[in-house]
């Protein structure tokens, strides 16, 4: 692979840079990676390295298809990126998980950072994950609900206006779009699209989202910035202009010499850590953190009234083992939220597109309630409920919307279909036949060989 050479000279005066060995390290293959779900315990990847700063991060040696593995359908892990896992340490070096906690995800589809954010957070803490693309949005929706927090929210915003929120949010997270030259071992095209007009486009366009959301960031606020570029421009210049427009106090975190990251600072005496294939076990990566030191007027809160639907709360109470609030969103659409997240509801949808709110629970019917696939996934669904264990080609089937005969005795009725233990999804079973109430875009539509099966 040849590295092109403008970016190679724009990394000479980078701290750590070696030239020779980050060009060797581009001829071997990318590294693979996935993250577990703490709420959702399987024994995938059990005896796999652990990503150094990520307790629940692991390597694999090879990658699979994880199309076949119903585990990833079922939410177990997510496929990630170890270097951008690093993210759960700065969280935990300056995050203090002890109130009830306000986090932005500003530009989070595909969702591998909101589910680590959503696996680091307290159950009475509200993380909002922000893709501003409507296609991007609803895969990013999706990964949020194989993950199965209750208190993960999907807005799909500009910016500007998150940025109305005024000192709402108590942590923002911005993976900033860059140029991607840190993904070159992953993903040719981005090699191919790399060109130095695209850096300085990409930090025109960085600069202009964080100015826009900044105000969104309240008094002592932590911004999390990151890019997967290498690129100065993208990354520590990023942090200055930041120190120049900004009150702002950057903040170091605690490292290991054997991980091998390296810390930066920027002319401002910013600090950033970057990642490179020749020095980690990952991809190229930069993160850093800053603290808000300006003051900022914070949102007054809200007279509302209650969206409580007690008559669908008390149909619905089957479906969950915690407390929560059922809202009926509207005709049609009802939600299971954390009991101390009304307000926030009531404040959002004044100022964002909301396009999923908490657990949606379902539907009523004239006879019996229709539940919905967002409950299945949830962490908090009952363990009371009717429920089949399937083998891995009886989940597959079931994954692919095809038939397979149901065990002798089956009773009739909504049946959770579980998988080592993990929800896949409902059928209503109708005696010798059943139906099979995974959602059509979930459906797996690769032809799966002859091995896959087994």
């Amino acid at each position: 692979m040849q590295l092109p050479d403008i970016l190679l000279q724009h990394l000479q005066g980078v701290h750590g840079f070696d030239k020779e060995a980050l060009i060797a390290a581009h001829g071997l293959p990318a590294v693979t990676s996935v993250r577990l779900n703490p709420h959702k315990h399987s024994m995938a990847f059990a005896d796999n390295a652990a990503v150094p700063w990520c307790a629940s991060g692991r390597y694999l040696q090879a990658r699979p298809v994880f199309t076949v593995d119903p585990l990833y359908h079922a939410g177990a892990y997510y496929v990630q990126e170890a270097s951008s896992m690093f993210l759960h340490h700065v969280l935990s070096s300056h995050v203090l998980n002890n109130t009830s906690l306000r986090v932005l995800d500003l530009c989070a589809a595909p969702g591998g950072k909101s589910t680590l954010i959503a696996s680091f957070l307290g159950a009475d803490d509200l993380l909002v994950s922000n893709e501003v693309i409507r296609t991007r949005a609803s895969v990013l929706e999706e990964n949020m609900t194989r993950w199965g927090c209750m208190n993960t929210w999907v807005t799909s915003n500009d910016p500007k206006d998150l940025g109305r929120l005024s000192g709402y949010f108590d942590v923002i997270v911005v993976d900033a779009p860059c140029s991607g030259s840190g993904l070159f071992r992953k993903d040719a095209r981005a090699l191919d699209e790399w060109s130095e007009a695209n850096v300085l486009l990409c930090s025109q366009r960085q600069q202009r989202i964080l100015a826009d959301v900044w105000p969104a960031l309240k008094e002592d606020g932590i911004l999390i910035y990151a890019t997967c570029s290498y690129s100065p421009q993208e990354d520590e210049e990023i942090l200055d202009w930041l120190a120049d427009n900004f009150e702002v106090k950057g903040l170091s975190v605690t490292t290991r010499s054997e991980w091998g990251v390296v810390e930066t600072q920027s002319a401002k005496g910013m600090y950033g850590y970057r990642f490179s294939p020749d020095k980690v076990q990952g991809e190229g990566f930069f993160i850093a953190a800053i603290q808000k030191k300006e003051e900022t007027d914070e949102l007054k809160p809200i007279r509302y009234k209650t969206l409580q639907d007690k008559k669908a709360q008390e149909q619905t109470k089957h479906l969950s083992d915690t407390d929560y609030t059922c809202l009926q969103l509207d005709k049609d659409n009802y939600a299971a939220i954390h009991p101390a997240h009304e307000a926030d509801y009531h404040t959002l949808k004044q100022y964002v597109y909301l396009r999923k709110t908490g657990t949606q629970l379902g539907t009523p019917t004239p006879k019996e309630w229709l539940p919905s696939h967002d409950a299945a996934m949830s962490i908090h669904i009952a363990a009371t409920l009717p429920k089949l264990e399937l083998n891995k080609e009886q989940a597959l089937k079931f994954l692919k919307k095809e038939d397979f005969a149901l065990p002798d005795g089956t009773h009739k009725g909504w049946i959770l279909l579980t998988y080592n233990g993990l929800s896949l999804g409902w059928i209503k079973a109708l005696g010798n036949r059943f139906n099979n109430y995974l959602p059509k875009h979930w459906r797996i539509r690769m032809e799966i060989s002859d091995m896959d099966w087994a």
